[in-house]
């Protein structure tokens, strides 16, 4: 009985293990076979984002193979890593894209996506992720509101320091009545983006592509 027993243990134990070694290899066969198809979806996916802020007239280059990396926090304070990608147009720097998040929405993080012409001038922001007050903070979303359009051609030498601010505290950007706690945030973000293009340009135009990791103004 005892022998009958054993035995029926050690054939469960080998029929678990086939099927444990069995299951792996078919998840590092699909794993293999989607990685590609997946990376690609991903790609236009992103692409997609970075036509809504960047038109395409301005570059000739693979956006995704030209990009460098800033480390969390420092001078523009996100709380991961960012990559910024690299427009050229004829071998010529014309603009970057980057995310930037501001953290003091009125419901959470803000999550940006910012394109910056090559003179320091925005050529676009879309608002990717966001968690505020539906029908009220939620006209920073171009598909609620074309506010967001506000930022287009805007630039630190359009608009002065004060200016940038929303217009309940001096500054130039219009905001909906009751709803001030979001658009401060989006402002101080993009101002925050401009601030450090300004000071880093040289940097992030000539750095070499991804594996640098000391691009000034990032904390390692």
């Amino acid at each position: 009985m005892k022998e009958s027993i054993v035995k029926h243990a050690l054939t469960t134990a080998a029929i678990m293990v086939v099927f444990a070694v069995v299951g792996t290899g078919l998840l590092a066969v699909i794993h293999e076979v989607t990685r590609a198809p997946i990376k690609d979806a991903e790609a236009k996916v992103r692409m997609a984002l970075f036509s809504q802020v960047l038109p395409q007239a301005l570059y000739d280059n693979d956006l995704l193979k030209d990009s460098i990396k800033v480390p969390a926090g420092g001078e523009l304070g996100n709380r991961a890593e960012t990559e910024i990608y690299r427009a050229r147009l004829k071998g010529e720097p014309s603009a970057i894209v980057l995310e930037a998040t501001a953290p003091d929405g009125y419901s959470g993080d803000i999550r940006l996506l910012i394109a910056v012409k090559v003179n320091g001038e925005i050529a676009g922001v879309r608002v990717l992720e966001h968690k505020e007050t539906p029908g009220l903070g939620d006209y920073i979303d171009i598909a609620h509101s074309p506010w967001i359009k506000n930022f287009d051609m805007q630039s630190l030498s359009k608009t002065s320091e004060d200016g940038w601010h929303v217009k309940k505290d001096g500054g130039v950007f219009d905001y909906t009545s009751g709803a001030t706690i979001t658009p401060r945030a989006v402002v101080k973000a993009i101002h925050k983006v401009l601030a450090y293009y300004q000071q880093h340009q040289n940097e992030i135009l000539s750095a070499a592509p991804v594996g640098n990791e000391n691009l000034a103004g990032g904390q390692k």
